[in-house]
């Protein structure tokens, strides 16, 4: 697998297969994804207690249920859930589609800091540890992984919204400020976030990618790829800074704005 872009434009992602056009997180979206031309698969991957590890987003299960019910989600079994989420895929039979489809990079972000053996195994059981790269916020989640599972690519999300901030507009120009903020200091910053989440790569979120930064993590050997884009010109703009892969919910971005 490839994290980094080469001479070519930048790897298109399809973020949580293709939230845009069909349920999240679901292998209908991955199916969009794939005939959209998308070279990479994210999902996210929480942890039933007491049962599988499913491809859900948040404990949240008017998002997992796309709308159909209120409540929690890690609290309930599978047969429960697929009453109101029937296409709900369990880490298992997203990794067994996966694995049909060799060309395709796997992107696993963890929405849970337990199990994670289970979740390096489960990657290594369909054969996909030598091409899928694991995510998250938590360092010691991603060092858990590493252990586990060496071969399998580390990448450090940042930044994390601890306590739900751009959900409230109200505080918005202050974010915008900070973000500027995030933006000048996080080329001095690269070094240092790599070594210490032991990374590869960096899933930044776009309003705080620079050319300086991804010259800063390509001086490292490291990689940037960039969250959530779906305007075109938020696409020209990852393209101008030289990113190494588009994370997006909508594939036709990229077909205004880049060559396919």
């Amino acid at each position: 697998m490839r994290l980094l872009r080469g001479e070519g434009p930048p790897i298109r992602v399809g973020h949580r297969g293709a939230a845009a056009l069909a349920p999240e997180n679901t292998l209908e979206a991955f199916e969009v994804a794939l005939d959209a031309g998308m070279e990479a698969i994210e999902f996210d991957v929480l942890d039933l207690v007491g049962g599988p590890l499913v491809l859900a987003h948040s404990n949240d299960l008017l998002e997992v249920s796309h709308g159909v019910a209120a409540g929690t989600v890690r609290d309930r079994s599978l047969a429960e859930l697929r009453e109101l989420a029937p296409d709900l895929p369990t880490l298992d039979e997203a990794l067994a589609f996966l694995a049909e489809r060799p060309e395709v990079t796997v992107h696993v972000d963890l929405k849970l800091d337990q199990r994670l053996d289970e979740v390096a195994a489960a990657l290594e059981r369909h054969g996909l540890s030598g091409r899928t790269v694991v995510s998250s916020f938590q360092r010691a989640s991603l060092a858990a992984v590493a252990r586990a599972a060496p071969t399998i690519q580390i990448g450090f999300t940042y930044p994390e919204d601890r306590r739900g901030i751009a959900r409230r507009p109200v505080l918005h120009p202050a974010i915008r400020a900070g973000t500027r903020l995030l933006r000048l200091a996080l080329p001095r910053r690269v070094p240092a976030l790599l070594a210490a989440a032991g990374a590869d790569a960096l899933m930044l979120h776009q309003a705080v990618v620079s050319r300086a930064t991804v010259e800063a993590a390509h001086a490292q050997g490291a990689a940037i790829w960039a969250w959530t884009i779906d305007r075109p010109d938020e696409l020209a703009r990852m393209e101008a800074a030289g990113v190494d892969a588009v994370i997006t919910n909508d594939p036709g971005i990229f077909v205004a704005t880049l060559n396919p």
